[in-house]
């Protein structure tokens, strides 16, 4: 007879799979992380000028949002900058998959999205308007641009406001002094930019994420 599994090993276990996501409890995160596993192994294994091609075509540089704003954000979302080894790989999993258990799959997918659309918008708009107004050189409207981190980050920004007031926070600090850092090291002052803006955008969202989710502060 196999010996009984004891009790506070069985509710580590549960807790733990409650991290990742399933297709019954998750379904967009589920779908999408699988989604993006695929089109990670595609740019894994195809030729550096094939990927270099889709990546400019995903772009949502202001060139190309002028030109195709829907293709290009619904594109540049279908790839992980880095790949499947980058640290926004294992951020997605978790934190969409805590929204999406906590808020429900409409809402984190609405969340996600809108802080993808507009974080890009936020970013890219101004740079047109510069560019129109000749304070940027035409070369500024092209850039590579792509993506889910936006999205991460106001998923991020959503989750917190489903957290204790402690991890809350906490989540919320560390992520905007991160942001911060890298904005003021001028490494890539419109994405770190476009971060701050994102998680901004999560934060706005908590009355919508807490209505109807039979929300309580949980750590």
């Amino acid at each position: 007879m196999a010996a009984a599994v004891p009790e506070g090993l069985r509710r580590c276990r549960q807790r733990l799979a409650r991290l990742l996501p399933t297709p019954a409890a998750t379904p967009f995160t589920f779908a999408y992380g699988t989604l993006l596993l695929i089109t990670s192994a595609v740019a894994r294994y195809a030729g550096p000028a094939v990927m270099d091609a889709v990546y400019r075509g995903s772009s949502t540089d202001v060139a190309h949002l002028v030109r195709t704003p829907l293709p290009v954000l619904a594109g540049s979302a279908l790839w992980i900058a880095g790949g499947i080894a980058s640290p926004y790989s294992l951020c997605f999993l978790l934190v969409l998959t805590g929204l999406e258990r906590r808020a429900g799959t409409l809402r984190a997918a609405c969340v996600f999205l809108y802080g993808h659309v507009l974080a890009t918008l936020a970013t890219e708009v101004p740079v047109g308007l510069a560019v129109l107004a000749g304070r940027l050189p035409d070369s500024s409207l092209h850039r590579l641009d792509y993506g889910i981190s936006f999205g991460v980050a106001a998923s991020l920004g959503a989750l917190a406001g489903l957290l204790r007031p402690w991890a809350r926070w906490s989540v919320l600090a560390v992520f905007v002094g991160a942001a911060l850092s890298d904005l003021l090291t001028f490494a890539d002052p419109m994405t770190s930019a476009g971060h701050l803006i994102a998680v901004t955008l999560g934060v706005a969202a908590w009355p919508a994420v807490r209505r109807g989710s039979g929300w309580r502060a949980e750590g």
